[in-house]
């Protein structure tokens, strides 16, 4: 009988369950076990903070009705990448080390033969060290709500994160126009501006600023200027979390070490600065994290559920260091080095990109 392992790390996305469930459900065809790894790598790194170990068994029954719920029953983590994990020393300073063998060990005592990594770029970057460092088979499950994973068409959890963005934009055209104001929505993405972008574009935003084009403001200005000229008094500005000034950088809240920097504030920083520019009443709604929870779209569900069951093929099929991916109308296998080399931005002569221009949008160059 095999046995592999699962975890989720970084930011939690729609469709997480649905991936451990169809992991579980199509292993257990197999017969197969299948272990799930509690907060990422907490569950092996700090077996103190788990009453059941931190490695726990995913039997059918304990993945039933899970594909809809939101979340992921196995819990993640964004910090202490075990690869460059912080330790304080007695100085009170930071030194990073080196703890994957650990993992390694950890996996190799209970028998696992095959681990699936479902994450992001720094998840599965992780991922593909472990498979380099040999003696575990590692498969990838391309998992982010900012789509930015190269090498697949598109990720869980974006689909979902814009359907939601879309939502709240149409929500918010009714009281920009009941009170005559600019209202400036801050969205997640990161360093891609795809949910900016497609939620923006459907959801009939007027700019949109977006992390591929640095933005001068007096652009926006007179977007909202020849809009007031046209008898329209309200405006809708969508905003991604690392869209960046011309000439200027990233906003950013904290930079710790061990942690990804946590961009954020852009918007209000464009809402002030258009209010003063434009004279116009501005207020700015950050969505942030309700990007993140919730249910899956049918289609985050099913795409989900298909990586889900690709990965254990994968592992069938005797493949190691590969992440599964969409390429329509199949899921492919691709090599973890590939995946993690670089960011997939939002291209600038990409079809969305050129309707939005065609419908007037105003993209902030």
């Amino acid at each position: 009988m095999k046995r592999i392992a699962i975890n989720t790390g970084g930011g939690d996305a729609p469709g997480l369950n649905a991936v451990i469930r169809a992991v579980v459900l199509s292993a257990a065809r197999r017969g197969w076990e299948v272990y799930g790894i509690r907060d990422g790598f907490n569950g092996i790194l700090h077996t103190e903070n788990f009453p059941d170990g931190g490695i726990v068994r995913l039997t059918q029954d304990r993945v039933r009705g899970i594909t809809h719920l939101g979340g992921t029953i196995l819990g993640t983590t964004n910090r202490g990448n075990p690869l460059r994990y912080p330790v304080r020393q007695a100085d009170g300073t930071f030194t990073e080390v080196d703890r994957s063998g650990e993992i390694l060990d950890a996996l190799k005592r209970i028998g696992i033969e095959a681990f699936i990594a479902i994450g992001g770029d720094g998840s599965l970057s992780i991922a593909h060290a472990l498979a380099r460092k040999g003696g575990l088979r590692v498969i990838g499950v391309p998992k982010t709500i900012d789509n930015d994973l190269d090498k697949t068409i598109v990720t869980f959890g974006f689909e979902t994160a814009v359907e939601f963005a879309t939502v709240c934009l149409d929500r918010l055209h009714s009281t920009a126009e009941s009170h005559h104001r600019v209202m400036v929505v801050e969205v997640m993405g990161r360093y891609a501006g795809w949910i900016a972008l497609n939620a923006g574009v459907a959801g009939s935003a007027d700019a949109i600023l977006i992390p591929e084009i640095p933005y001068d403001l007096t652009s926006v200005v007179r977007k909202l200027r020849e809009r007031e000229a046209q008898g329209r008094t309200s405006s809708i500005v969508v905003v991604a979390e690392g869209a960046t000034p011309r000439g200027g950088g990233r906003t950013v809240i904290e930079k710790k070490v061990g942690r990804a920097e946590r961009l954020g504030g852009v918007g209000e920083k464009v809402a002030r600065e258009l209010e003063e520019m434009s004279g116009k009443e501005t207020r700015v709604v950050v969505l942030g994290h309700l990007l993140r929870g919730g249910s899956p779209t049918p289609e985050d569900r099913l795409l989900a559920l298909r990586f889900g069951a690709a990965a254990v093929r994968a592992i069938d099929e005797g493949q190691d260091g590969v992440m599964v991916a969409l390429d329509p109308p199949t899921v492919r296998y691709v090599p973890l080095e590939e995946a993690t080399r670089r960011m997939k931005t939002v291209p600038l002569d990409c079809d969305t990109i050129l309707t939005g221009r065609d419908l007037g949008i105003c993209f902030g160059d």
